[in-house]
């Protein structure tokens, strides 16, 4: 069985693509379980640059197909912030915690109806050859006033979908693959993936 990279450092995200990406035929690896330590830093103004700049970068670093992703949070009160910054939009090493905060400060005194905002995901897998697929996926929501829900990670806790009546820090790692960005991402991918193999 091939081997398929998932190339993030991110804990919570690697638990969110091993449940995303069970039965393809592919053997799924980290780049701790292939003893790449290097990082590949976000450089680009895109989510789809910075995919597609991590996925091939660690594609040439470990000779395997890799996938990997940017996701952002885009708010319209605030003209799109913080986009592909959101990782960053509190400065470097802030804490899940402070990034939540300090959006919530920033929207301090926007009333409900003005919060609409949306997830994107944007996955790029890298063949040897330097080919590149994309996929994105998009969820709509609505920046709550206050954290509620202790799953997910990043700003989950503030990001209200309407439609469930809950955060998506509040819904079960299953539900929230079903409508997330990165779960509609994944879906597209799955097809991409597959399709190789076939």
């Amino acid at each position: 069985m091939p081997k398929l990279l998932l190339a993030t450092k991110n804990p919570a995200k690697v638990r969110e693509y091993w449940q995303l990406l069970q039965e393809i035929p592919y053997e799924i690896v980290t780049l701790a379980e292939e003893g790449i330590d290097q990082v590949v830093d976000e450089t680009e103004a895109t989510l789809k640059e910075n995919a597609a700049l991590k996925a091939k970068a660690y594609a040439s670093l470990s000779h395997l197909l890799t996938l990997a992703d940017d996701s952002g949070l885009e708010v319209d009160a605030l003209g799109g912030e913080p986009g592909a910054l959101s990782a960053r939009f509190a400065g470097e090493g802030a804490s899940d915690k402070e990034r939540i905060d300090y959006l919530l400060a920033r929207l301090l005194g926007i009333p409900w109806e003005q919060r609409t905002a949306r997830f994107k995901c944007m996955i790029a897998i890298a063949s040897l050859d330097g080919e590149v697929a994309l996929c994105q996926g998009e969820c709509q929501g609505i920046i709550a006033f206050e954290p509620k829900g202790d799953n997910g990670f990043g700003y989950d806790p503030i990001f209200y979908l309407p439609e469930l009546g809950k955060t998506m820090a509040e819904l079960s790692m299953d539900e929230k693959n079903e409508v997330s960005h990165r779960g509609q991402a994944v879906k597209k991918a799955r097809r991409i993936l597959e399709q190789r193999m076939a």
